[in-house]
């Protein structure tokens, strides 16, 4: 081969390379300790769920990187009547199938969400009706004045009226009864990655969408999505190189991988709170040795609970340090939170013991207690450090810690004596967690993750007014009084705000919200350096 020749296969070579490494960088590869359950972004109010879905499929509006109120699907909104709010809807807009979005697409979504199946009509039982008032605009009217209805909403993701009739999906499936249609496994939305492939406990492969109405800021093209429940094999994997992005984190692990050559570990504050729930309804527990009564409904046991977790040994052993202990439902950055009221019940092991036995159970008693073991950071060990602190006061914990794929539809058909659970109030306002966490359950959705049915009439009349009212002063005052009564009944037993941690290639760029949000949009391969 003369030596031209030989310089041009060099150089075709080099630009083969170049390009295959490209592409190669074009592919973010991610890790969870768990997967989405469903594709169906109605089907689950979980955040893992909404954060993956959030990627194929939009709501009307959005969050921004500092989670304030983003346009999306819809382009301006404003009340025009104290019980009437009108979105002009982004024209040009297409989903993923080609079909044009539309004010019927906005008007179907609203009903299939608030219906039966939906595990997000909580959030809009107070949605009187959505009308349609164009084809690029609707009205939207609530029972009552409803302030933080465009916070509300940033979660109720707009999908093709005609998709999912024509696929036998215009109603969502209920997770808690293991039912499944098209919607489940394929995804048609408007957002900015399609979904490809989608193998449920193996992997989701997401494509960036090449007609996506707005500007995509990161570069990445393809996005693996790979569930890796053991802790250990997600950060081999991500020291290795073979995952670009892992959460969450061991906080164990978080000195080795910042020490390795390839990868760091982002951390920050988490709006979720960790907390643990009672079954307070039932006559008899379903999983107890107690007979003939339900301890539960006795404040002096749920008190005794309380003060027998050392929460501060919980956060100082099992989380390292990563976690905020708390007093309330809510933590710093959530709308209505307050450092006065954030004071925890002491650790106190005579006291509990004393409030058992005067509530009749000087020997105490056994209960089973429900735990997701691949959800939260360090969830069954948490447990167990729980169980550890109610043995002290003579309280057998039966502790039954499971996959989330088993765990949330028991837990959410109330199949639960006592439970945990993690929440992030999604409008970033404590209205969120009452009405959805502390209200009396009924049949609209009102209390409908208040899994073990605390009820306080009072406690409700203050949310319903906390909901209508519009000077922020005395909406706060009304936030105050509802989190006094509820910590004084013992609603439920609070635990922490537990921090993020996400494992990342020092080759990717990303953006992490303190929601635990993981978009797609923002995330990019850094360009190599050349030699």
């Amino acid at each position: 081969m003369s030596l031209k020749k030989k310089v041009i296969a060099t150089a075709i070579l080099s630009v083969l390379t170049a390009t295959s490494l490209v592409a190669g960088a074009q592919t973010i590869r991610i890790a969870n300790q768990g997967d989405a359950l469903s594709l169906d972004p109605h089907s689950l109010n979980e955040s893992l769920q909404l954060s993956v879905t959030a990627n194929a499929y939009e709501p009307l509006v959005g969050r921004n990187k500092d989670l304030s109120l983003a346009p999306l699907l819809a382009t301006s909104w404003k009340q025009t009547s104290p019980n009437v709010w009108r979105f002009e809807l982004r024209k040009g807009v297409t989903f993923h199938d080609g079909t044009p979005f539309t004010a019927d697409d906005v008007v179907f979504t609203f009903a299939r969400a608030k219906g039966d199946g939906s595990d997000m009509k909580a959030t809009l039982s107070d949605i009187k009706e959505v009308r349609k008032v164009g084809d690029h605009a609707v009205e939207i009217e609530t029972n009552g004045p409803f302030p933080i209805l465009p916070d509300v909403i940033t979660l109720t993701m707009i999908m093709s009226k005609k998709w999912c009739e024509e696929n036998g999906a215009a109603k969502p499936v209920d997770k808690r009864k293991g039912v499944e249609n098209t919607a489940s496994f394929k995804a048609n939305g408007t957002g900015p990655f399609r979904v490809r492939e989608r193998q449920p406990d193996v992997r989701t492969v997401f494509t960036r969408n090449p007609t996506y109405w707005g500007k995509i800021e990161g570069n990445a093209q393809e996005i693996i999505f790979t569930p890796i429940a053991n802790p250990a094999t997600r950060v081999a994997a991500l020291i290795s190189g073979e995952v670009d992005v892992m959460e969450p984190v061991p906080v164990q692990d978080i000195a080795r991988i910042n020490s390795s050559p390839n990868a760091r570990v982002i951390t920050g504050p988490e709006l979720r709170t960790i907390f643990l729930g009672m079954d307070q309804k039932r006559d008899e527990l379903l999983y107890s040795n107690v007979k003939g009564k339900n301890p539960f409904k006795d404040k002096r046991v749920r008190q005794a609970f309380y003060q027998a977790i050392d929460i501060a040994g919980i956060q100082r052993t099992v989380m390292r340090g990563a976690s905020r202990p708390t007093a309330l439902m809510v933590g710093p950055g959530i709308n209505g939170w307050s450092a006065e009221q954030d004071k925890r019940l002491p650790y106190d092991i005579d006291a509990a013991k004393k409030l058992l036995a005067d509530a009749g159970y000087p020997n105490g008693f056994e209960v089973s207690m429900n735990c997701p073991n691949d959800r939260y950071v360090n969830d069954a060990q948490i447990c167990q450090g729980v169980a550890a602190g109610l043995a002290r006061i003579g309280v057998k914990i039966n502790l039954v810690a499971e996959t989330k794929g088993s765990y949330f539809p028991k837990v959410l058909r109330r199949d639960t004596s006592f439970y945990m659970l993690g929440w992030t109030p999604t409008t970033y306002d404590s209205h969120n967690a009452l009405s959805s966490l502390m209200a009396c359950p009924d049949d609209k959705g009102t209390g409908q993750f208040n899994l073990g049915s605390y009820c306080n009439p009072k406690l409700d009349e203050l949310t319903r007014k906390i909901q209508s009212e519009t000077d922020k002063a005395k909406r706060d005052e009304m936030i105050k009084e509802a989190f006094k009564i509820h910590a004084d009944d013992v609603g439920h037993l609070p635990l922490h705000q537990q921090s993020l941690a996400w494992g990342v290639s020092k080759k990717v760029e990303l953006t992490q919200l303190a929601d635990n949000f993981m978009m797609f949009k923002w995330m990019s391969i850094k360009a190599q350096q050349q030699p």
